[in-house]
């Protein structure tokens, strides 16, 4: 390994995660038309940003950075797979890893895989529908659209926190920090569907701000404790979100993981770690096949 990355890497474990992150946060909530305009546009520069697919295409209207990190894309700009059986991809970004859940163990990179008990927070329960099934896991980078979408429609029987690190989320972290889904903060959404379970898990990163659902606002950053919330039949609210619907959003972007039980779901063979994705594509499907 070259020593920039060994460096970088090294970086991750004594660097103060939450604090840098929350510091972060605040500057990307500046209002002021000087500092918000000049950050947008050297942001655009730096990750070629098409704001021709923005709905709002002029860096002037937004309130803010995090306003813009989060934008509205034009209508139609991401057509949703409309097949019944059809999965559809959260994200835009880049496939880090889909495939088969082990033993409990979902694979992260070469030499590295992570527990699934862990991942949702530690509960055998919770993670009993998806032993031995299936999992995807989708990367956002920087200039990627960073709203979040249902993969299949669903309806939301918990929602939970899970504290933790917030090491860097790129290929460098993947190959060489174990375990770093289950390590990193978290929101675990479960629903259940017409294919049976399904699990949609926002992972924080480095200097990602927060993350927000849209039936909740924002979840992350909280106190460092296990917050859990049932819906559905176990509550008052009941939440149902059709496929493409929007779930939640990253300010300031990292990893979507998507899990359906066993034999629920086959993921299309043209797909593998590092093809690029756009949210709305068909990556799966379930039913007859699967």
């Amino acid at each position: 390994m070259p020593l920039s990355q060994r460096l970088f890497i090294a970086l991750q474990y004594v660097l103060p995660h939450h604090t840098l992150s929350r510091l972060v946060g605040r500057l990307a909530n500046c209002e002021h038309p000087g500092f918000k305009n000049a950050l947008i546009r050297w942001f655009i520069r730096r990750f070629e940003v098409d704001m021709a697919q923005a709905e709002r295409q002029n860096p002037e209207q937004y309130l803010n950075f995090n306003d813009f990190f989060t934008r509205a894309l034009i209508e139609g700009a991401r057509p949703i797979d409309d097949s019944q059986q059809g999965i559809a991809c959260p994200a835009d970004g880049a496939i880090s890893q889909l495939g088969s859940i082990k033993h409990g163990r979902i694979f992260q990179a070469k030499g590295h895989d992570f527990s699934l008990f862990e991942l949702l927070g530690g509960d055998s329960e919770r993670a009993a529908p998806f032993m031995d099934g299936q999992f995807a896991t989708i990367y956002l980078s920087p200039r990627d659209y960073h709203r979040v979408h249902m993969p299949f429609t669903g309806t939301l029987k918990e929602m939970v926190y899970v504290p933790g690190k917030l090491f860097s989320v790129n290929q460098t972290t993947a190959e060489n920090v174990p375990e770093l889904f289950a390590r990193n903060e978290r929101v675990v959404c479960l629903f259940d569907t017409a294919a049976g379970p399904m699990a949609v898990v926002l992972v924080g990163a480095m200097i990602v701000a927060s993350i927000e659902t849209v039936w909740a606002g924002e979840i992350a950053p909280v106190r460092p404790v296990l917050r859990s919330q049932l819906y559905g039949d176990n509550a008052q609210s009941v939440i149902t979100l059709n496929k493409g619907d929007e779930l939640g959003r990253f300010k300031l972007g990292s990893t979507a993981i998507v899990l359906f039980g066993p034999q629920a779901c086959v993921w299309h063979d043209d797909l593998a770690a590092g093809t690029v994705v756009n949210m709305g594509q068909s990556i799966g499907q379930t039913g007859a096949g699967a």
